[in-house]
């Protein structure tokens, strides 16, 4: 007899940075960053620190799933993913019960309020924001997308619904990985979807912009509250 997909469970090390402000007072609001395909959670890091306001304490998540990629001249660098195509949707809770167990944790101690978690994806990390946004929907007070998908499975989750959390979503005009026509139908299902959306598109390639930064800090600045 023959018997396919037998499993047992294992422990994993999952791997964040955290970055707590001098001056931030106790229960201070958190910016979880989430890198995208291919990048790490340092890189991710310096991002959030460009956008964050005043005592935000930042966690930075690293996804599990390592590979090398090439980095030009014959060298390869480490790099790090969210999803893969075998049974993605393990990948899938693996990333809602990281960021969970990140603001249990930060919360236990008082670090964070967890009334006041923004989450922050780009690229490969949007989609994935949105299917935690959208299954845990009351877990965020804000969530920032830039230049990323939405869910493939929107329409047919049983569990999603509309999450009530403020979502900025940012996107380029000239991006290499997505035509501005699959931005706007993604903008459009988007804002037919949820209650408290924005969005912004600017003249630009996949990446983040400095005009982008500025305009999330003050987003942040005025949903903080």
């Amino acid at each position: 007899m023959l018997k396919t997909d037998e499993s047992v469970t294992a422990e994993i090390n999952l791997y964040y940075d955290l970055y707590v402000p001098d001056n931030a007072e106790k229960n201070a609001p958190l910016l979880i960053s989430i890198h995208g395909y291919a990048a790490h959670k340092n890189y991710m890091m310096r991002e959030a620190k460009l956008i964050a306001p005043e005592n935000f304490v930042i966690a930075s998540l690293q996804a599990p799933n390592k590979f090398w990629r090439e980095a030009g001249k014959g060298e390869y660098k480490l790099a790090f993913g969210w999803l893969t195509d075998y049974k993605a949707q393990e990948s899938v809770a693996l990333h809602h019960k990281f960021v969970l167990d990140v603001i249990k944790k930060l919360a236990s101690d008082e670090t964070i309020d967890k009334s006041k978690v923004f989450l922050y994806g780009f690229s490969q990390a949007c989609a994935l924001n949105f299917r935690f946004a959208f299954t845990h929907q009351n877990a965020l007070k804000g969530i920032i997308g830039v230049c990323g998908g939405i869910p493939s499975d929107m329409d047919l989750s049983e569990l999603y619904k509309p999450t009530n959390a403020e979502t900025f979503y940012l996107y380029s005009d000239n991006d290499e990985f997505y035509p501005l026509e699959k931005f706007k139908k993604f903008k459009q299902k988007l804002d037919d979807y949820l209650p408290n959306f924005e969005s912004l598109k600017y003249k630009a390639k996949h990446e983040i912009t400095n005009e982008m930064r500025k305009d999330m800090r003050n987003w942040l600045e005025t949903k903080k509250r």
